[in-house]
């Protein structure tokens, strides 16, 4: 029955998934592709039917992960809100699926630098976007997406 479930995500609409995630995590679902919400709904299943991480080991893994570098509460941000180099932000528009890398000190897209995220955004919108609001790590206050 597990594997049946898992299997079943990769030919469920997105609609589908949507509602599974709703389901599961008793929340909206993140405005990230489709890859992302069928690994994280696969992880989810399994989680519920073995079990998730004991709570010692999530102890220690928060304890190695702020000695390597504090961060704000927000996981996957530093405490200037600008996310950890070497994170894949993924986002699907128009049907196409875009992926920008964070570096050091600026961001990778289709293998060019950029300097913030917005650049990265109006490049593949042609409009001005806040780059942290079109890649989903900030809300969209005001606004309807």
């Amino acid at each position: 029955m597990l594997i049946g479930r898992l299997t079943a995500l990769k030919t469920m609409d997105i609609i589908a998934l949507k509602k599974m995630w709703r389901d599961l995590f008793a929340a909206e679902p993140p405005p990230y592709n489709r890859k992302f919400l069928e690994s994280r709904l696969a992880y989810r299943v399994q989680e519920l039917a073995y079990g998730g991480l004991k709570p010692e080991t999530l102890k220690r893994l928060a304890a190695l992960a702020e000695d390597l570098e504090p961060r704000s509460r927000e996981r996957g941000t530093r405490s200037d809100n600008r996310p950890i180099a070497g994170t894949r932000l993924m986002r699907e528009w128009q049907g196409v699926e875009h992926c920008a890398t964070v570096l050091a000190d600026s961001y990778e897209y289709e293998g060019r630098p950029y300097k913030s995220l917005s650049a990265i955004a109006r490049a593949i919108t042609g409009t001005r976007w806040n780059g942290l609001v079109f890649f989903g790590l900030k809300s969209q206050k005001g606004r309807g997406q």
